[in-house]
């Protein structure tokens, strides 16, 4: 028996609607739903608890807080950012994606002054990466979107205008946060550390405070500055004790500018030169220095990795082998002393934490140079340098790494945090070897 194929006929009208609503949803589709829709899965939600020993008079009893925040992926291996206040103190970091799975989280480098942080989601699948605008272009008046965890409502959305640029924030006595961006779109609890996006769908922030007892006015990181910063925070000379040598900048061009080569570094040895063009580090494609961190992180010293270059207008590769960091304390001592005339002692993360909690340690001035930098500004035997520019001082070599950068990067002067007592000074002196 032969089968007849049966046919569904929709009325003509009916046809016609269904296009006429396709078209209405199409028109609905505005830019701020392009732009979420664009960055929504590389937003992940923060969930933890934090142990808090009673101070208040209740007789030390122990406290369990449930802390929430947002983070922002910046690598496909599960790096994101976020403010260290979200992640500070908690045991048991949790993240939620935004399909719903929930991943461990381990923190793996924080800075407690500029509040922020970097996490490494346990993930096996490459996660979606957000997309990186700049901060150096912002218009107030301006239409930006927050994204967050806000109160708990997960990937929450919310939209308002750039306020106000380079405003300063004290939020409490061991919190301040400088040149921040200033918004009337809605950010609540929560939704600290999540991105503050422009029209297009680009990072352009990382939103991290809240004025209290006031409406629409909130505040975030510019993301220029926090790329500086995570770059630090993720470099392999933190992170896995090697070293590269490369100082890059990003200009707006395909790849990232070589803007110094340190001496007697890896990169100085295959004749990387300031001036050449980074376009590639591996598999990793290169436009700032947070990318060349990211694509060097987990290999191992004498290892080389090829990375591609454009210099006289042709492509170049060579393979960059990474070094093992130098650790010489006797010359950083020496340096210490002859470009900013102060000697240094490590100082207990406990002793320090005793005095101002936020921070992770710094080191004990032990002796200052009679006329030199540190002596020119007030700093006396016993202070706690914690801090320099917009990097932590705990070790001896951190201090030789940031006075590298003020040579490369034109740091004159370099702001300085000291603690005397419990009390946060800061000021700011230019090295000898830059006053040279």
């Amino acid at each position: 028996m032969q089968r007849k194929t049966a046919w569904l006929l929709l009325p003509a009208f009916l046809v016609g609607t269904l296009a006429h609503d396709s078209a209405l949803a199409e028109s609905r589709r505005t830019a701020i739903v392009m732009a979420i829709e664009s960055q929504r899965d590389s937003v992940v939600n923060i969930h933890g608890q934090k142990v808090i020993s009673g101070d208040d008079g209740s007789d030390g009893e122990v406290r369990r807080v449930n802390g929430m925040g947002t983070g922002v992926v910046i690598d496909p291996r599960g790096y994101a950012v976020t403010n260290f206040h979200v992640v500070d103190g908690v045991r048991r970091i949790e993240v939620t994606l935004a399909s719903g799975k929930t991943s461990a989280a381990t923190l793996v480098s924080h800075d407690p002054r500029t509040d922020l942080a970097v996490i490494k989601i346990a993930t096996d699948a490459l996660l979606p990466v957000a997309t990186i605008g700049t901060s150096g272009d912002l218009m107030i008046g301006e239409t930006v979107l927050a994204l967050g965890n806000a109160y708990g409502y997960e990937h929450t959305v919310t939209r308002g205008i750039i306020s106000a640029l380079h405003r300063n924030v004290e939020v409490s006595r061991t919190q301040r946060y400088e040149d921040l961006i200033q918004t009337d779109a809605s950010i609540n609890p929560g939704n600290s550390g999540g991105p503050l996006l422009n029209i297009n769908g680009e990072v352009i922030g990382i939103n991290v405070a809240v004025r209290a007892g006031a409406q629409g006015i909130g505040f975030a990181i510019p993301i220029d500055r926090v790329l500086d910063i995570v770059s630090r925070l993720m470099s392999v000379e933190r992170l896995d004790q090697t070293w590269h040598g490369l100082v890059v900048r990003c200009d707006g061009r395909q790849g990232a500018v070589v803007e110094a080569v340190h001496r007697r570094s890896p990169a100085e040895s295959v004749g990387v030169k300031a001036g050449d063009r980074i376009t590639r580090i591996g598999e990793i494609p290169v436009t700032r220095q947070l990318d060349v961190e990211r694509a060097l992180i987990g290999h191992k010293a004498g290892e080389s990795i090829p990375v591609t270059m454009v210099r006289a207008g042709g492509e170049e590769q060579v393979a960059l082998p990474l070094a093992e960091v130098a650790r010489d304390a006797e010359s950083l001592d020496d340096r210490c002393w002859a470009e900013i005339g102060l000697r240094l002692q490590p100082a207990s993360a406990s002793k320090v934490q005793k005095l101002q909690a936020r921070y992770r340690g710094g080191l004990v001035v032990t002796s200052v140079r009679e006329g030199g930098p540190a002596a020119e500004q007030g700093i006396q035997e016993g202070d706690i340098l914690v801090g320099l520019h917009v990097w932590e001082t705990i070790a001896p070599d951190n201090v030789a790494y940031i006075l590298d950068k003020a040579v490369e990067e034109h740091l004159n002067p370099i702001k300085f945090y000291v603690l005397r007592g419990r009390e946060t000074l800061f000021g700011h002196m230019v090295s000898d070897t830059v006053r040279r």
